[in-house]
This record gives structure tokens, C-alpha cells and sequence, in this order.
């Protein structure tokens, strides 16, 4: 039985929701909605779930990680509820919920906790640089399998773990019966989703902000696979060089322009930003900043003398790695590829 709960509403401001009790059900925001269908009251369910406290119908539902905010139910709703970034929130919340450690809802709700973590890594690595007597050849070495083991701990330990508490919530737990088959077809659209996020070209005037994440997504993937597994910062070949610079430079480019579009506030999208949204396109702009200068100052000689910018690179990079990837916006990369594959296995099982 479905129980109503009146201080979910609450609850919510924490991850980011405006005001949702403004909506008093008229529908706009499905009939408006590019990627609502005939048989499915798409943004409007989750609304009126938040609104009525409807809790584990959310925890159970793919829809919020449907959306790719266009910003059109926000900007045509009549009683401004913003129901565009309440469907941002619900993703927020999703990810505290999914998340077996309890430190994501507590760095979405807490920016003191938020900004405590930040300084607790830049004090880790700060030590680390101390304890190996601020060498540059050492601290470049510890910095470069720093990474690697970053990466196979956070998957392994925290990010397929919160997976497979989504699939529990989402298709074990409503008892979703799925063809064996089934999950061997979807893979290709998993992995197509994952890499393209195609179904966001269904709404309208997206398609050069389809291209920017596109971009970004595929630089972030480049420059990540240049600097863990092709040693970026230690290599003399000329063409991994040239790689990592363009892959830098893509990032650093393109979050620049989505910093300016959330200054500007010019687009619905960009009208409520909770610290997340900042911190998500801050830190990705400064990791491949960072990154992009000190090669320079490997080419140039001068690294040896600038220390700092090593130490500062390597304060982003574990920032990011240790608090954003597995418990920051991140992580909606991730989960918003695996609901289109839960999707799929919802519908093969009718």
C-alpha cells in the first residue's frame, strides 16, 4: 500500500525542488513535453508523486532519469512550478537513494558537509606531497597510479554496487519479469545511450546542446584514457601529446560555455543551479585546464620550478575522482544510461 507523505515535499528543497505545491495538476507540462507519449503522463506522474509524498513510487520509477531538461514544462507551466527541475531534483534524490555509502544525499543536502569533504582530500593530498618531501618525479608517480586505482575502487566499491541497488528498486523489487534474451538484446542500446544520449535530439532546439555533451563526453573519455593508460604527463611521443592537448582542450572549451550559460542565467535550464550543477562543470573545466598547463610546462621546462601547478592539478583531480564521480552529477552520466536499458527491460516484459 501506497502511503501519502507530506513532508516529502520538504525534503526535496534540500536536493534542489522550488516550489512543486504550486502545481495544481492541469497537465501543460505532459502535453507541452517532446518525449511524453500516449500512454504514459510523462512529467506530470512524478510531479504528483512528489507533491503527494508518493516516495517508493519514485524510488521504483525510470522517469526522471527520462528527462534531459529541455526546460519547456518549466517555461510554459501557469503556476511556475518548474517541474523541469524538479525532475532535476528527483535525479539528485535517486542518486542519494541508490547510493549504499549515505554520502551522496548527505553532499547534496549539506553544502558545509560538501565543502568539508573538498578540504579534507586537498589536505590528503597536500600530506602526500609532504610525506614524499614535495619530489616532483615522486609526487608525478603517485599522481599517475593515483588515478588508475581510483578508478577500478569507485566502480568496483561504490558505483556497481549503487547499480545494482537500482536494478533492486526498479526491476527486482516491482517484480519485473524480463526474457533472458532480453538482456543480452538491450545491450546495444545501452552502450549506444551511454555514448550518444540520443533520445535528447527529440527535444526541440537541442541539437547543439546535444553536440556540446557529445563533445564533452567523448574529450572526457579521451583525456581520461591518455592520462591513466597512456602516462600523458611522462611520455615523449609526440602523437599521445598532441591527443592529450586536443582532448584538454575540447573540455576546457566547452564547460567554459556552460559555466557563462549558468552566469547568464539566458535559458530555462540554467535559471536554478544547486551547488552540484556548479561544482560538476567547475571541476571539469579546471581538471582539463590544469591538465592542458602542466604538459605545457613539461614541453616548456618549467615544471620542475612550478610545483604548485602539479599540486593543484592533482587536488582537482582527486577532488573529482573521490567526491564528484561517485557521489556528485557524475554519476546521472551513468544511471541515466542504465534506466534507457531498465526501460527496455520494463518493455520487453509486457
Amino acid at each position: 500500500m501506497l502511503k501519502i507523505n507530506p513532508d516529502f515535499a520538504v525534503k526535496l528543497k534540500k536536493y534542489g525542488a522550488v516550489d512543486i505545491n504550486a502545481c495544481y495538476n492541469c497537465g501543460n507540462c505532459t502535453a507541452i513535453c517532446p518525449l511524453s507519449e500516449e500512454d504514459h503522463s510523462f512529467p506530470r506522474r512524478m510531479l504528483r508523486a512528489s507533491v503527494l509524498g508518493l516516495d517508493t513510487r519514485i524510488e521504483a520509477s525510470l522517469d526522471p532519469w527520462l528527462c534531459y531538461y529541455c526546460g519547456e514544462c518549466s517555461e510554459t507551466c501557469p503556476r511556475e512550478a518548474n517541474p523541469g527541475e524538479l525532475m532535476m531534483t528527483l535525479r539528485r534524490w535517486l542518486t542519494a537513494k541508490y547510493d549504499w555509502t549515505g554520502l551522496s544525499g548527505l553532499l547534496y543536502s549539506s553544502i558545509p558537509a560538501l565543502i568539508i569533504g573538498f578540504v579534507l582530500v586537498a589536505i590528503a593530498i597536500i600530506g602526500i606531497g609532504f610525506a614524499k618531501h614535495f619530489n616532483i618525479e615522486a609526487i608525478m608517480d603517485f599522481g599517475h597510479h593515483f588515478e588508475l586505482i581510483a578508478i577500478i575502487s569507485v566502480f568496483s566499491l561504490i558505483l556497481v554496487p549503487n547499480i545494482i541497488r537500482m536494478f533492486w528498486f526498479t526491476i527486482l523489487k516491482e517484480k519485473t519479469k524480463v526474457p533472458l534474451i532480453s538482456y543480452i538484446k538491450g545491450t546495444w542500446d545501452f552502450l549506444l545511450h551511454m555514448f550518444t544520449q540520443k533520445n535528447s535530439l527529440k527535444c526541440e532546439n537541442n541539437i547543439f546542446r546535444w553536440l556540446e555533451h557529445l563533445v564533452i563526453v567523448f574529450g572526457y573519455l579521451l583525456l581520461l584514457f591518455t592520462t591513466v593508460f597512456l602516462n600523458w604527463f611522462s611520455t615523449e611521443n609526440t602523437f599521445i601529446i598532441w591527443l592529450g592537448y586536443i582532448a584538454g582542450g575540447m573540455i576546457f572549451v566547452f564547460t567554459f560555455d556552460f559555466i557563462l550559460s549558468r552566469i547568464r542565467k539566458s535559458k530555462e535550464i540554467n535559471k536554478f543551479s544547486h551547488p552540484s550543477d556548479w561544482l560538476f562543470v567547475i571541476w571539469l573545466f579546471l581538471m582539463a585546464f590544469t591538465a592542458f598547463l602542466v604538459r605545457v610546462f613539461i614541453d616548456t621546462d618549467l615544471l620542475s620550478n612550478n610545483l604548485w601547478l602539479y599540486m593543484v592539478h592533482l587536488i582537482v583531480i582527486a577532488q573529482w575522482a573521490l567526491l564528484i564521480v561517485p557521489f556528485g552529477k557524475w554519476t546521472h552520466f551513468l544511471y541515466r544510461s542504465f534506466a534507457m536499458y531498465f526501460k527496455k527491460l520494463e518493455e520487453d516484459s509486457k
